[in-house]
């Protein structure tokens, strides 16, 4: 009996501990953990993002990120057409940024598939 009842148990935490692997929500939120960027002559401004998120496939990845301003107004988004199960953290660019006059810094914030927005967010002071 006491090793029907040990046997019933290990069942059990590998069908959770399976089930923990095929949820996507176990992949969390995406977190933007470098940015880069510079002035591009007068093609307007050019980033480097680099995002971590643990793109389980379709159902769960990092879809895009986007720069923004302190009043959340949105100047440009870069969408992921895939995941990136593989390649963890990314780094991709955006080219042709416009940012406003006047606008001294900008927000960096990486959106998923399943959470939205949540993850860390990079302030990007604009010189």
């Amino acid at each position: 009996m006491q090793i029907l009842a040990t046997a019933m148990r290990c069942a059990l935490l590998t069908l959770a501990l399976l089930f923990s692997f095929l949820n996507p929500v176990v992949a969390g939120e995406a977190d933007v953990i470098k940015v880069e960027g510079y002035k591009d002559g007068d093609r307007g401004w050019r980033f480097n993002v680099t995002v971590r998120h643990d793109d389980t496939g379709w159902d769960h990845y990092a879809d895009r990120w986007e720069i923004i301003t302190e009043d959340d107004t949105i100047l440009a988004t870069r969408v992921l057409h895939h995941p990136h199960e593989n390649e963890q953290p990314f780094t991709r660019s955006l080219s042709g940024v416009d940012i406003p006059k006047g606008v001294k810094k900008v927000f960096i914030r990486a959106h998923d598939s399943v959470h939205g927005y949540g993850g860390q967010v990079k302030p990007f002071v604009v010189e």
